[in-house]
């Protein structure tokens, strides 16, 4: 008969308590989050508070001479003059409505709902077209089938609608991809070759591998005149959308700075961004005098201890920061010199053994910090790349960033001689060069470089 026992078992545990936990939070926050976040904590932790504020610089202090609210076009003889002191409150909101109105970039929907209105439609046509507008994404190409938005009976009604659509400006939109819209455009231009339609629709994927042959052979035509279709096709927009894209753009604010001075390379933390924090004075007074007010005294000690690590996570996070910088530049010293290209493979291990941390702190450390260098602005991830052989920083010398840039560098080329370079072609070139990749490898970096094939180019 079995019989069940308590036993006792010595285990270790690792308990993350909220400190620890607020620490490695601290770690993965990019400057912009981190001001945010310091914020956060002051309104929370009376104990903690703001010694200077290193990224405000007052009027005052720039010109030296107090600000002055002087209206320069005052002119006492117009009685129809009034200045801005009359209505002020009004005044603001209208200007701030009309700015805000004004500011506003017009959209694709808008801009064919605009058009849709000027024609002369029925109630219910007005509808359908009004649902394929609202269908379409940034590209200009449908989100989802069309016809599974309505009935089946209101589907002639509804490609008519597409049809006529796809001739607003911007011509091409309101299709299915860019191969359709391509279609549409080039039907819609009076001065397309012959045969054009034809090779985009039956024949693009042998156009897109440029076998001009095969396509003159089975459209038994010449090949001067599917090279012709080539050009011809090259002044289509295949993403006719993106004109109206709204998208706002990103600012980033570097965390750091790398720059060469006298041959030697000098590191800066960005700490112009995040203020200097200190223990208030009245809770640091209080917490060393206890007094007969045992929540008093707890509430003080727990605040003033708190504020302490918050201020000890964020020097530990810039030292880390700094840290992981300067081994990043020894192991890319020839980037910072020559420029991107020049890249080496390196790993988050390789960085984790030379500081001396976990790689999990690595990777936190690095997520969404941007360094400003003599190239750019670039993430900190960036220069962590796999070598092309995929063995890491152990494999070949040549990164695939690396490789990337010179394939850029070879386009680039290309564009000023106008040979519209095949992959093959390019893989060719690399090798010439000490890199030996495969043409689909080539493909494969070139779609990742958003670049588009040479019919394309």
């Amino acid at each position: 008969m079995q019989v069940q026992r308590p036993v006792l078992v010595q285990q270790q545990k690792l308990r993350m308590n909220p400190q620890l936990y607020q620490s490695i939070q601290l770690m993965a926050l990019p400057i912009q989050d981190l001001r945010f976040k310091i914020q956060q904590e002051i309104e929370q932790n009376p104990a903690l508070e703001v010694e200077e504020e290193r990224s405000t610089v007052s009027l005052e202090e720039v010109a030296g001479t107090p600000a002055e609210d002087y209206d320069y076009f005052e002119n006492s003889s117009d009685p129809g003059y009034t200045t801005r002191s009359y209505d002020t409150e009004a005044s603001d909101s209208k200007q701030q409505f009309m700015e805000g109105a004004l500011s506003r970039p017009e959209s694709l929907q808008d801009h064919l709902l605009w058009q849709l209105r000027l024609q002369p439609l029925s109630e219910g046509e007005f509808e359908l077209g009004e649902l394929l507008i609202h269908n379409v994404d940034e590209n200009g190409f449908h989100i989802e089938d069309p016809q599974s938005l309505v009935a089946e009976s209101r589907h002639e009604v509804l490609s008519r609608m597409a049809r006529m659509i796809q001739t607003f400006e911007p011509v091409g939109t309101c299709v299915a991809d860019y191969r359709e819209s391509l279609l549409v455009q080039a039907r819609l231009r009076e001065d397309m070759p012959e045969g054009t339609d034809t090779i985009i629709a039956e024949h693009f994927d042998l156009l897109e591998r440029e076998k001009y042959r095969d396509i003159a052979r089975k459209m038994k035509i010449t090949e001067e005149q599917v090279l012709e279709a080539l050009e011809f096709i090259r002044t289509l927009t295949p993403f006719p959308g993106r004109k109206y894209s709204t998208e706002s753009p990103r600012y980033v604010i570097p965390d750091l700075l790398v720059t060469i001075k006298e041959g030697q390379f000098v590191i800066v933390l960005n700490d112009e961004e995040i203020p200097v924090l200190g223990i208030n004075p009245f809770f640091d007074q209080m917490n060393n005098s206890n007094t007969e007010q045992k929540d008093v005294n707890r509430f003080v000690k727990s605040s003033v201890k708190d504020a302490r690590w918050f201020i000890h996570s964020i020097q530990q996070r810039n030292q880390t920061l700094l840290k992981v910088a300067r081994a990043i530049v020894e192991f890319q010293r020839d980037f910072f010199l020559r420029g991107p290209k020049y890249l080496v493979p390196l790993t988050l291990k390789d960085i984790a053994t030379t500081v001396d941390v976990h790689e999990a702190t690595v990777s936190r450390i690095t997520t969404s910090k941007h360094v400003q260098t003599e190239w750019g602005i670039f993430e900190l991830k960036y220069f962590f790349s796999n070598s092309i052989s995929g063995a890491g920083s152990k494999g070949s010398r040549y990164s695939k960033s690396a490789v990337k840039e010179r394939i850029r560098e070879i386009l680039e080329e290309d564009k000023s001689g106008e040979k519209h370079l095949s992959d093959q072609r390019i893989a060719d070139l690399l090798k010439q060069r000490g890199i030996s990749i495969a043409r689909r490898t080539v493909a494969k970096y070139r779609k990742e470089l958003d670049i588009s094939s040479s019919y394309d180019r």
